[in-house]
């Protein structure tokens, strides 16, 4: 996506094999790249918020566990790094399948292959993230251009948190369907949740939609039931850090609020979820 004009992700990789990040504790007001060197470096992005949104955090561990490779390739260094970087955040089911996704590929393979083919399957990680992201806002476009033709006037979103290209490598799982919706010419604005306490939505959601040129307003976490119940709201969408496999949603708390106002008021509530991000082993979201 967009910042200031220029074509960025959220996780990159040199030609020399260092990895990058955008450190969104900085946003909106300054933009700074932070070159990611050791365990130590991948494990402190993740826990302290360097990186957030559950896409991103599977992406960045899966990088973490491949440059380790490069330092060490033993048997003893996987796991030793796969557990450490595992610790960095109890929420995000995608920091396990991203470890996972590298783990699988290296610990059969000769050390001596390990690190490239490491780094192999952490790009092709974070290339398999941009294709979701890519296939939700195809999707999540069709459903704003429906109502659109239904409506025959500009759609209006509501958004929580920060589900855009920031937490999810490009494009954004909720954020994806209103950069496709804008890109097919579908007029849409979104309203941005400020989100508290870390105030993702105020600090993220609403600069990166500003860098690209998407209409927006940011309001405070509870006035989205009052617009939804003055029918300023036609459709709401929230992304998620973890989906039970019976398809319990977990995110970013005020959530649950939304989706019992938009229930209540007739508003189509859809989270737009990643298949990356279900925890098969949970079957109940309530225990």
């Amino acid at each position: 996506m967009l910042v200031n004009g220029e074509l960025k992700t959220s996780i990159w990789v040199d030609s020399d094999s260092s990895v990058w990040i955008i450190d969104q504790r900085w946003l909106p007001h300054d933009i700074r790249e932070i070159k990611l060197a050791t365990l130590d470096d991948f494990h402190s992005s993740i826990s302290n918020m360097l990186v957030r949104g559950a896409p991103l955090i599977g992406v960045t561990a899966a990088f973490g566990l491949a440059s380790h490779m490069l330092h060490d390739s033993s048997d003893e260094a996987i796991k030793h790094a796969y557990d450490f970087l595992i610790s960095a955040r109890p929420t995000a089911v995608n920091l396990r399948t991203g470890l996972d996704y590298v783990f699988s590929r290296i610990n059969d393979c000769p050390r001596d292959n390990r690190a490239e083919v490491a780094f192999a399957a952490a790009t092709t990680f974070r290339n398999l993230e941009i294709e979701i992201s890519k296939e939700i806002g195809n999707n999540g476009a069709g459903l704003i251009k429906k109502l659109h033709q239904q409506k025959n006037r500009q759609i209006n979103i509501l958004t929580h948190c920060n589900a855009g290209w920031l937490a999810t490598v490009d494009w954004g799982t909720a954020t994806a369907p209103m950069y496709w919706a804008d890109k097919i010419g579908v007029p849409i604005h979104v309203y941005v949740d400020e989100t508290r306490p870390r105030n993702q939505g105020a600090q993220l959601t609403a600069w990166e939609l500003g860098q690209n040129n998407i209409s927006h307003d940011l309001i405070v976490d509870n006035a989205g039931g009052h617009l939804m119940q003055h029918g300023m709201i036609d459709i709401v969408i929230v992304g998620t850090d973890r989906t039970t496999s019976s398809g319990d949603v977990c995110n970013k708390i005020g959530t649950y609020q939304k989706a019992l106002a938009a229930k209540d008021n007739d508003v189509p509530f859809y989270v737009a979820l990643p298949s990356t991000t279900i925890d098969w082993r949970i079957t109940d979201g309530h225990k």
